[in-house]
């Protein structure tokens, strides 16, 4: 069995199942092993290793190694040495790293180690300044959302689930299916906003349209939904009309800033992340224009303990523009309109199992995706979700759901008693 088919195995089976790999040996004889070595020092000897091209191991960890990485060429060991945040996954999208082991629980051993070592390095932070993200201008976050949500319906078929939901579900039982998981989300985040029969809601940023449908069919809402993929608007559309609900939801195919009207409450899941900091103002601004003095608002985000840039392989490419905020630049939001925070909830645990179902079922389809697209795309794609699972339960990443109001609303509950 090759080193990627035992990759595919253990990615589809992390639960504890993936193959024991062989101790490496103790002392490195190459130079380019005492490189390796003093890149798994850079880590924190985590418990994985390198194999080299010429057969040669390398691991500082004394237990058991959950995975080892095997390099191609000197070539590609020498990229690592440069940038090692890119080339990494630059090389293992080519083919040339495989992993062997765990793929997961070595992201999460790599983040681990990273965090240790984040307050040094000061190349690696002239890098970063370097690296600026893609621009989330009009036109600019155009290009960037057709960059990751056009590339076809039917790849995202294969592993969202029967929801088409994109977004951190929430699990209220940890037996619960990713699809039960998906409309327990949707309930909680109406919930959160006390939806009532016969309102107005503006969404920003609608994936497939999932939840406007599901605020208009259970809760009575009339919902303005704006996306700027054409791709998803399309489908979020037919859904409408297949589901005898296209005169309660509308889905315009525009951008956020363009959002007009008055509205009950405002709604934005899985936006925010593509929208900036920069921006942030910009985007208060038109909430406070569309819910007024007395309406209420959402925003449910992937975000940060503390500001820092998306990871520079995933903005590049997977979500170019792409940018997790923490919450002190949440307030860039709310503050300058006196918008008042009313609850913020962290799911980042219930995100590393969202994305779980997604890679299981992303794995069961690799055959169809590579039919789609090629093997680079396969594991570039693979390496995004596990890497995402690792970020999540690490602690790198967060996901919060931030509710809020204008500060003149005095409708706002006692308790939490009416989402539970």
């Amino acid at each position: 069995m090759s080193a990627l088919e035992r990759e595919v195995r253990s990615s589809a089976e992390q639960a504890g199942s993936a193959p024991r790999v062989a101790r490496a040996d103790s002392e490195p004889r190459s130079v380019d092993a005492r490189l390796l070595r003093r890149l798994l020092r850079y880590f924190g000897d985590p418990p994985f290793g390198f194999v080299l091209w010429t057969g040669e191991r390398i691991a500082t960890a004394p237990a058991d190694l959950i995975a080892q990485v095997h390099i191609a060429d000197r070539a590609t060991l020498l990229g690592l040495m440069r940038d090692l945040r890119m080339r990494f996954g630059d090389a293992y999208s080519e083919g040339r790293i495989d992993i062997e082991g765990d793929l997961v629980g070595l992201l999460e051993a790599a983040y681990r180690g990273g965090s240790a070592t984040r307050k040094g390095g000061a190349l690696r932070r002239i890098v970063a300044l370097l690296r600026k993200p893609h621009s989330n201008s009009l036109t600019g976050s155009r290009d960037n959302i057709h960059h990751h949500y056009d590339i076809g319906n039917e790849f995202y078929k294969l592993w969202l689930g029967k929801t088409m939901a994109y977004t951190c579900a929430y699990y209220p039982t940890p037996d619960a299916s990713l699809d039960e998981a998906q409309v327990a989300k949707m309930d909680h985040v109406c919930r959160k906003l006390r939806l009532r029969a016969g309102e107005s809601v503006v969404e920003a940023g609608c994936g497939w349209g999932t939840l406007g449908l599901h605020m208009a069919r259970h809760y009575g809402v009339k919902v303005r939904a704006f996306n700027i993929s054409h791709e998803q608007i399309v489908y979020a559309r037919e859904r409408a009309l297949a589901e005898g609900l296209a005169g309660q939801v509308e889905y315009v195919e525009d951008d956020y800033r363009n959002i007009h009207g008055g509205y009950d409450a405002f709604v934005s899941v899985g936006m925010l992340e593509h929208v900036g900091v920069d921006h942030y103002e910009e985007l208060g601004d038109v909430v406070y224009r569309s819910i007024g003095e007395h309406g209420r608002g959402l925003i449910h985000t992937i975000g940060r303990n503390r500001p820092a840039p998306l990871h520079p392989w995933i903005e590049r490419r997977i979500f170019p523009g792409a940018q997790p905020p923490a919450l002190s630049e949440m307030m860039q939001i709310f503050e300058p309109w006196e918008l008042s925070v009313l609850d913020v909830e962290n799911l980042r645990l219930h995100y590393a199992r969202t994305l779980r179902h997604w890679l299981d079922l992303y794995e069961t389809s690799v055959e169809c995706v590579r039919h789609m697209f090629d093997e680079r795309f396969v594991r570039m794609w693979r390496l995004y979700l596990a890497g995402s699972i690792a970020a999540f339960t690490t602690g790198t990443l967060q996901l919060f759901q931030v509710l809020f109001a204008p500060k003149s609303n005095n409708q706002v509950p006692w308790t939490r008693a009416h989402l539970y």
